[in-house]
């Protein structure tokens, strides 16, 4: 006899002698974030909850198969029996059904949205949990905000959605249940295991469980897609549990283990789960040092951008409320220069502060007293960079141009064809020129001649895609001594090897706009980065270039 007519529902599965009961109400949800769409919701709250002390949280995609006493899976029961042990927090449950836009008449079909919210691996979903449905239950009961007192759960494509929900916002949730997960490309959730071996870890716990009879449809081999996840995070360091057997796609075995697996995700329980600290596999360890997060180094701005850094490690950066401010060494913030800006900083050979100033089609130079020269007009310049012989490179989005400013200050266009042309930066040892484009996948190398023409264009960088976008969003850019490149990006920090592979992602220090990265402080292995409103920084294991500098050749890249 196969296991898979084997899975019982154990002990604490059933209603037993003693134990506390919760109690569940139903409310109907209509979205904004899911125009359109209405929807049924369940909250258990226990017997143990008394108002005062902020609950914690358990989301059920499907909720509806979930809160019946009587199913398979039976979570009330479950939860009243390990509540009352004290094998879980005491513990709210919200369980959501997926969304459906009523059928306009009777002649018509409604929109049934489930596919649609759980199994594309955007942060849609998420933001519909944080910004209206915890709200709405935050309304009548005490729940906590701290992501290491929420979980969320499903099975199948409410699995991967209770994954794609922590993977997105683990600020928000950090502890995961999914059953025979939809790790395939029903709508491009394959990727996943991919982006979990590069992307830095987060701090959040897993617990999978999958057969070897599930699904095996066009969209791929469920079996095999949780393997590779399950593969991923093991090699990633994650605190995972991966429970198999040989039952198909249902929720027998689910249903059965239920109870450990919610033993699991909440063990240690008030200490959150840890970001997994492993070094060594991952190549985004060989940078980063476990146990050094981003640290906010100001705030209160309009808009930061243009990361720059100075023979001695101060970095600059531009705020749109029409100032350059300067972080000196010990992380004071000052003002460099009043009335002015620049999307692209950087530094040339003499010591000199370049900035393109798009908006008025000039590219300046500021000395150390921070008074304004203009090198070059009429160029709607984004980003700049500069040799350490005084060549200068601009991109110019508007007109999808390069251009290049000799030492003489004589100017020529170098590069079109690029779609939006975003951020420029010159390779460690000067002899390739990298233009980001903001608007696509790639960014590309291009080689240098004598008398800075530019030759040999190729989409050399692929970029990761986010799964919601045609783009990676290339911003800012800096390079370091091993001849790594490190973007600025709408996932994060992506970082390429010298082939032009991406192995590396570093996470953003908020859930906002990316647009620069720079390597500062004194030994230059500080990562500073501009988000939105904010700068951040990081100590890392990796050292900075600085192209007004003498070359260096880094070594040959791993094949």
């Amino acid at each position: 006899m196969l296991a898979a007519e084997d899975y019982r529902l154990g002990p604490d599965s059933q209603v037993k002698d003693g134990v506390p009961k919760g109690a569940v109400s139903k409310f109907t949800w209509e979205s904004k974030i899911f125009a359109g769409t209405t929807r049924d919701c369940w909250v258990y709250v226990p017997a143990q909850y008394d108002g005062k002390t902020p609950a914690c949280v358990v989301v059920f995609q499907d909720g509806g198969g979930y809160v019946s006493p009587t199913g398979g899976w039976r979570v009330p029961v479950v939860l009243d029996n390990l509540i009352s042990a004290k094998e879980m927090p005491v513990t709210i449950g919200i369980f959501i059904n997926p969304g459906v836009i009523p059928a306009a008449s009777d002649k018509s079909l409604p929109r049934f949205n489930r596919s649609f919210e759980y199994d594309a691996p955007t942060d849609q979903y998420a933001r519909f949990l944080i910004e209206e449905i915890l709200p709405e239950v935050g309304r009548k009961y005490k729940i906590s905000s701290r992501p290491g007192d929420r979980a969320i759960a499903g099975s199948s494509s409410g699995g991967i959605c209770a994954f794609n929900v922590a993977w997105q916002r683990p600020e928000e949730f950090s502890r995961v249940v999914s059953f025979i997960g939809s790790f395939t490309n029903l709508r491009g959730a394959q990727t996943l295991a991919s982006l979990i071996r590069k992307t830095e870890p987060k701090p959040i716990r897993v617990f999978l469980q999958d057969g070897s009879a599930d699904l095996d449809i066009y969209a791929g081999s469920w079996w095999v897609a949780n393997q590779d996840v399950a593969a991923a995070l093991k090699f990633a360091g994650y605190d995972c549990q991966f429970v198999t057997g040989d039952g198909g796609h249902n929720g027998k075995h689910g249903g059965a283990i239920l109870p450990d697996a919610l033993r699991y995700i909440w063990k240690d329980w008030p200490a959150a789960p840890a970001r997994p600290t492993q070094a060594g596999k991952q190549p985004v360890m060989e940078i980063l040092i476990p146990g050094q997060d981003w640290e906010l180094v100001s705030e209160g701005h309009k808009f930061t951008e243009g990361a720059a850094a100075d023979a001695a490690g101060n970095v600059y950066f531009s705020d749109a409320a029409g100032r350059i401010c300067k972080i000196d060494l010990d992380r004071k913030v000052s003002t460099f220069a009043e009335k002015a800006t620049g999307s692209g900083l950087m530094f040339g050979p003499e010591g000199k502060l370049y900035a393109a100033r798009g908006g008025e089609k000039r590219i300046v130079a500021y000395g150390a007293d921070a008074r304004e020269t203009v090198i070059a007009e009429n160029i709607a310049g984004n980003d700049l960079c500069i040799s350490r012989t005084g060549h200068i490179y601009v991109t110019e989005p508007a007109q999808q141009r390069i251009w290049h400013i000799a030492p003489d200050r004589q100017t020529n266009v170098v590069g079109t064809g690029i779609v939006l042309p975003s951020g420029v930066r010159l390779t460690p040892d000067q002899s390739q020129l990298i233009v980001g484009d903001a608007r696509g996948q790639f960014l590309y190398a291009f080689g240098i001649q004598p008398n800075g023409a530019l030759t040999n264009k190729e989409a050399f960088y692929a970029g990761q895609l986010p799964l919601d976008r045609n783009d990676i969003g290339a911003a800012g850019m800096t390079v370091d001594t091993q001849g790594r490149l490190y973007v600025a990006t709408h996932l994060g920090v992506q970082v390429f090897d010298q082939a032009g592979r991406v192995n590396g992602i570093i996470c953003k220090p908020q859930n906002a706009y990316l647009s620069g990265v720079v390597f500062g402080g004194k030994d230059r292995d500080c990562l500073y980065v501009t988000c939105s409103d904010k700068v951040y920084r990081r100590k890392t294991n990796a050292k900075g270039v600085l192209s007004c500098e003498d070359s260096i050749k880094p070594p040959a890249p791993r094949m």
